[in-house]
């Protein structure tokens, strides 16, 4: 059986770690490396309810998209993070965590998102860049719907295609057409996606002024949740883990969900 670290070099040449932001904390987070793996949960997040899912499976090793954390300086139960790393390192499981370089990768979040809302891409939304091995990144996406819809028609789309509790939104009067996409909080690309022609920016955690900026400017723009806008990249990892190595039996963890509601 594959150990852990057979999985680690697997994802590391398949979603390079020099393709994420300077802040990021990526890679084996709590880790085991010579830990033989037959069982890993797929989860969004590395959440108390997810560490207990992995547990009754008997996983070895969860994989995620967000990291546990970005600057641990101390690993003890007095605190939440620590308990989860506690937690984790006494029943034998690794967290293996993939976030900026998963969004910013061909085929990673944002390409998963934008197939999910029908969108052909075109583009990069933030600045393409080149790893040392000359494979091109970058941030969010842009393109074309198959043809123009109305607004209204378009936000019970991302509403359900996304399994979304709610949205928040502004309608600018526009058709969608020329979809501007970055799962996660993208509020801050309201006027790029304005210099690149788009209509709609679909994305999460808009800013009360990046609103603003959007009815002025005259986008449409959907916040569709920060979950729900980047839980669509799992069901890629969990495929990606099985064609790597179908020996192993991957599970999409059913502990995961949307944590904001609206009453």
């Amino acid at each position: 059986m594959p150990k852990v670290r057979d999985i680690v070099n697997y994802f590391t040449a398949l979603i390079p770690p020099e393709m994420k932001m300077d802040f990021d904390n990526v890679g084996l987070l709590v880790g085991l490396n010579d830990e033989q793996v037959t069982k890993v949960v797929v989860a969004l997040d590395i959440t108390d309810t997810v560490i207990d899912e992995a547990i009754r499976c008997d996983a070895q090793l969860i994989l995620s998209h967000h990291p546990m954390f970005f600057e641990l300086k101390q690993v003890n139960d007095d605190n939440l993070i620590g308990q989860k790393v506690v937690k984790m390192l006494q029943n034998g499981i690794s967290g293996f965590c993939q976030h900026t370089n998963l969004d910013a990768v061909r085929g990673g979040v944002n390409d998963a998102l934008a197939e999910k809302l029908g969108v052909r891409v075109e583009g990069y939304l933030g600045d393409p860049k080149l790893t040392a091995e000359g494979k091109e990144y970058g941030i969010g996406r842009f393109g074309f719907l198959t043809s123009p819809v109305e607004f209204e028609d378009y936000l019970c789309d991302v509403k359900f295609i996304l399994n979304s509790a709610g949205l928040r939104f502004h309608n600018a009067g526009k058709h969608v057409n020329k979809v501007a996409l970055c799962g996660g909080s993208g509020g801050e690309y309201v006027e790029k996606a304005v210099a690149l022609d788009c209509d709609t920016l679909v994305t999460a955690d808009v800013k009360y002024h990046q609103f603003l900026a959007a009815k002025e400017l005259g986008l449409n723009l959907i916040d569709a949740d920060h979950f729900c806008t980047e839980n669509v990249v799992v069901p890629v990892l969990a495929e990606l883990l099985r064609r790597g190595f179908p020996e192993i039996e991957v599970r999409v963890a059913k502990s995961s969900a949307q944590v904001a509601k609206f009453y």
